[in-house]
């Protein structure tokens, strides 16, 4: 709810500071007094474009400020709070500032931290609602439209359901896609397949492969070995002099006749017995190495044939032959991951067509009940219209079905207000609506079916009561009295009718102090509101019949 608002060298207005409180308050005074001030006020605090010719002449600047009080639990006190803007010094509370600059520059504030004009627009429209013959007004915006059809037939669980189950069809549906963004599963599964396949069939650890290399070595170098190893047993097994072990036997016969002699030589004669003994040694091993040497042709040509598989191999997959194992089983780890990608693929699709299922039943039971709440709505609407002077007036609601091709979080379907206010004339959408007054009158007709209704604690009514007078300003004057006992409603009129309806009453005059024109904002005690009713029922020459009529109307109204 508005508590106070201030205004400086705004237009005509030099210096001002309402209070408000709760209820209807009425704004009157003298045409170009500037009443439609304190709602060109709200409208910038709440995000409308400035413009230079607002700054009082002879000014450098306008400032304006407006105080709320916020529900605990209300939206704009949850938009402060998820924007970082709300404020624990104000207990619940919020201040607005705006500074216009005479050539056109703005900035703004939000509880004193800066905000731009779209911040601003947005906690607005949580803040007020201004109804009067402008284009900008909040009811003619189809998705509010919607919301206030949703408010008339209490659907808050249901939307509620619907949106959940949209939001939650969407989630699916996300981590599906993010699943085909890989490709397609079974292309890759079976490319996969075919090379841990190919892997399959050789045995690739790294102890198997080594063993594969020193038998490949051994056998490509068999006939070599072999006749190395003949030449060697030839040459220590062979008779003449010439072999190592007769030379040895001879040295030792020569050296054994100078024993005698040369004692120190039975050193000499041990070392050559043992090396005899390791000849003998060496020959018994050279034999057992040539028995093992198998000189196979047809194995070579198996180790040649798997070795160039290894190497085809290695270059495919570009690692090391003796990395082979390792990319094996990294291929088996992708291969079981999208196995397991695939299942999961079809559980999620199975899933989102389950939600998708369930959302359309959810969606089904929310379109009949808006059917049938449009009905009521559009009857009682189109009753009040009677009331205000429009006769013939006819206000409907028209159904669009949403052809988005997934589950929408507001419904199958949108809805528009459409309104027929004169007679033989077809239903047009209510923001194509000509005539500023019959807006005004309409707008009110909804407000009050929605009395209670709407989230928007502040509501702004100006100059509704254009073209109208007698009984008909006097139920347009009770309407909105009954509906400030449920929000805090402002109302700029010139009809006592109206005014006398009002628990609060606000007059706006002018003056002039040197030279300037001044507009001055008062609350009017009862005898001053007496006087300015009775000068809306007379004019400037006020009879005491005129008084004792505004003063019979005062006492009417307030006992209502």
């Amino acid at each position: 709810m508005l508590i106070h608002l201030s205004l400086r060298d705004l237009a005509v207005v030099s210096r001002a500071d309402v209070a408000f409180g709760p209820g209807m308050t009425v704004l009157s005074g003298e045409t170009g007094a500037g009443k439609s001030l304190i709602v060109d006020a709200l409208l910038l605090l709440t995000g409308t474009r400035a413009e230079s010719g607002l700054v009082r002449h002879g000014a450098e600047r306008a400032e304006l400020g407006a105080e709320f009080r916020l529900e605990a639990a209300g939206p704009a006190l949850d938009w402060l709070r998820d924007n970082d803007l709300d404020d624990a010094d104000t207990d619940g509370g919020c201040s607005l500032r705006r500074v216009i600059r005479a050539d056109g520059g703005s900035r703004a504030w939000i509880n004193g931290r800066q905000a731009t004009l779209g911040q601003l627009s947005e906690l607005g429209s949580m803040l007020v609602e201004i109804h009067g013959q402008h284009e900008h007004q909040a009811l003619l915006d189809r998705a509010h439209q919607l919301d206030l059809l949703d408010a008339f037939g209490r659907h808050e669980p249901l939307r509620s359901e619907v949106a959940a189950l949209a939001r939650q069809w969407r989630d699916l549906d996300r981590e599906i896609s993010s699943l085909e963004a890989a490709g397609d599963p079974e292309a890759r599964l079976a490319y996969l397949q075919h090379q841990r396949d190919e892997l399959d069939r050789e045995s690739l650890e790294p102890v198997d492969i080594e063993e594969l290399l020193r038998s490949h070595r051994r056998q490509s170098a068999a006939a070599s070995l072999l006749a190395s190893y003949d030449n060697t047993l030839l040459r220590l097994s062979s008779d003449d002099d010439l072999s190592p072990a007769r030379g040895l036997g001879l040295i030792a016969a020569e050296l054994h006749r100078q024993l005698d002699s040369e004692p120190l030589l039975k050193n000499v004669l041990e070392l050559i017995e043992t090396t005899r003994l390791n000849i003998d040694e060496v020959e018994t091993s050279i034999g057992r190495l040539r028995d093992e040497v198998d000189l196979d042709p047809h194995r070579l040509q198996a180790l040649d044939e798997r070795l160039g598989r290894l190497h085809d191999l290695a270059r495919k997959h570009r690692v090391p032959m003796d990395q082979l194992g390792a990319c094996r089983d990294a291929i088996a780890g992708e291969i079981d991951a999208l196995r397991e990608g695939s299942e999961r693929r079809q559980r999620i699709g199975k899933d989102r067509d389950e939600v998708a299922v369930r959302w359309r039943d959810a969606a089904a039971t929310l379109t009949r009940s808006r059917l049938s709440a449009a009905d009521d709505l559009a009857r009682d609407i189109s009753a009040l219209m009677a009331e205000l002077d429009m006769v013939s007036g006819v206000f409907e609601v028209q159904f669009l079905a949403v052809e988005e091709g997934r589950p929408a979080a507001l419904g199958a379907e949108r809805c528009e207000f459409l309104v027929s206010a004169n007679p033989g004339q077809p239903a047009r959408p209510l923001r194509k609506t000509a005539s500023g007054g019959e807006l005004a009158r309409i707008s009110l007709a909804i407000e009050v079916a929605l009395l209670g209704l709407d989230s928007v604690p502040t509501m702004v009514f100006d100059e509704v009561d254009a073209g109208i007078g007698g009984a008909v300003a006097e139920v347009v004057g009770q309407k909105l009295r009954a509906l400030g006992a449920a929000r805090q409603v402002l109302c700029v009129t010139h009809l006592p009718q109206v005014a006398a309806q009002g628990h609060r009453h606000l007059r706006v005059s002018k003056a002039v102090v040197d030279s300037q024109t001044h507009s001055i904002v008062s609350e009017l005690d009862e005898a001053a509101r007496i006087e300015e009713v009775a000068r809306m029922l007379g004019g400037v020459a006020i009879a005491e019949e005129t008084r004792a009529n505004a003063r019979q109307m005062l006492a009417t109204a307030q006992s209502l």
